[in-house]
């Protein structure tokens, strides 16, 4: 019996040490991605990034495949990389020349008919065939509302930053960039404005500032100067604009006759169109620079054309229904410029968007109108052997947005996009962060 019972323990042990996994068999942990390696290394353990949250995405239009997704499908606020989409609704809606204006004319008047260019007197665009074609007008001039069914100001935008030069306000018949320019003669201290203005001027009695500065009263086209002793005598303030008002007005010295504001008369009359010049003469320095009521005037002339009216709200969603339904995520998206923290966009969607734009439009144009290396928004940054990389930036407080075309050393073309939210520290180490990421990737593949 106790021989027994000692066999059947002895067999008992054996069993199971038979059935427990040795550890000298147990796989190996798999080593990481080495882009995943490299990522966290250089970008998610740096100090201003552990609190922050990111989404990258790294994809390889060759064989319709990411190379590298992380937290590619969240949601985070892009800043200017918004203007991406302003961008593909112009390049696909507006044709090949911007439409300056379309006009009616009667035995008695002409009438201006708004289609929201941006260049119109803009200081940019010495040439001006809307203005040349209504100086030789031999009628009186009226300017209509148009088809404007919008708000002068984005959905969501910062209301105390009203008086800075990069958020002018929105219109149908936009003029000198619905900015004023304000300058103080450094040798006779004498101030002028471009345009001259009607509007009430009024002095501050602070001496104590250095600063030349122009502000303007929120509610009201009235100016406040505060005289300066520093070298930057110059500042361009956005104006109220009521609608068409204050355009018929500052329009007419430079057409040499009065503008008066009337709605289109039906019946009767002879329509036509003036164009004022090629698309990417405006697209370009839209991207180059950033601009963001250049931006806002694209959408907006996109719904004028596409839809009768201009309505950011009405063309986004016919948009996001129509050609960009097939977006990976579909984005909260409420403005042209991204000025608005209510935009909404995943990295997966900005390379879609990418991978649809040089497919549609030719990776040349891109390359064209997106800035490279030293250039616009990156001339501090990709330097040293710029024509490499074609990329849109985004900015704003504790927003950091990258996303563009690659080309690497191996000739390869890879589309990315970097979108970083509430990291602390310094934006201009993230974005060296970022550079050092790109320069990685470009050496790898």
């Amino acid at each position: 019996m106790n021989k027994l019972i000692i066999v059947l323990l002895f067999l008992a042990v054996c069993c199971s040490q038979a059935c427990t996994p040795a550890h000298t068999a147990t796989a190996s942990t798999p080593s990481k991605d080495p882009i995943q390696q490299f990522t966290e290394e250089t970008l998610l353990r740096q100090p201003g990034l552990l609190p922050a949250q990111v989404g990258i995405c790294l994809y390889d239009p060759a064989t319709a495949t990411y190379k590298y997704n992380y937290q590619g499908d969240k949601y985070f606020i892009p800043a200017s990389n918004t203007k991406l989409f302003s961008l593909y609704a112009g390049m696909k809606y507006l044709g090949d020349s911007l439409m300056g204006m379309r006009y009616r004319v009667t035995d008695t008047a002409l009438f201006i008919i708004p289609a929201g260019d941006p260049t119109l007197l803009h200081p940019a665009y010495p040439d001006q065939p809307a203005i040349r074609f209504l100086q030789k007008a031999h009628r009186n001039l009226y300017l209509t509302p148009g088809n404007w069914q919008d708000r002068p100001l984005g959905r969501g935008w910062a209301w105390d930053d009203y008086n800075d030069d990069y958020m002018p306000e929105r219109s149908a018949f936009p003029v000198y960039g619905n900015l004023i320019r304000w300058m103080q003669d450094t040798i006779s201290g004498s101030f002028f404005s471009i345009p001259d203005i009607d509007w009430p001027v009024r002095f501050s009695p602070d001496s104590s500032k250095q600063g030349f500065s122009v502000r303007r009263d929120y509610h009201n086209n009235v100016f406040t100067i505060t005289e300066g002793k520093s070298r930057v005598l110059e500042q361009d303030v956005p104006f109220i604009t009521d609608g068409i008002a204050s355009a018929a007005l500052l329009l007419k010295d430079t057409v040499g006759k009065p503008v008066g504001v009337r709605q289109l008369v039906p019946g009767s009359g002879k329509d036509g169109v003036v164009y004022s010049r090629p698309v990417d003469s405006l697209f370009r320095p839209m991207m180059y620079n950033s601009d963001n009521f250049f931006a806002e005037q694209t959408l907006l002339m996109v719904g004028n054309q596409l839809l009768e009216k201009m309505n950011d709200a009405r063309v986004i969603d016919t948009l996001l229904n129509g050609e960009l339904k097939g977006l990976p995520q579909r984005p909260i998206w409420v403005d042209g410029c991204g000025l608005s923290r209510n935009d909404l966009f995943t990295p997966q969607d900005f390379v879609w968007l990418l991978d649809k734009m040089s497919k549609e439009f030719g990776l040349a144009r891109m390359e064209g109108i997106l800035p490279t290396g030293g250039k616009g928004t990156l001339s501090n940054y990709y330097k040293a052997d710029s024509g490499y990389i074609y990329a849109k930036t985004g900015s704003l407080s504790g927003v950091v947005a990258l996303s563009g075309y690659l080309l690497t050393k191996k000739n390869h073309l890879l589309l990315f996009s970097i979108l970083i939210n509430n990291y602390t520290g310094s934006g201009v180490a993230v974005r060296r962060q970022m550079e050092q990421w790109i320069h990685h990737i470009r050496d790898t593949y």
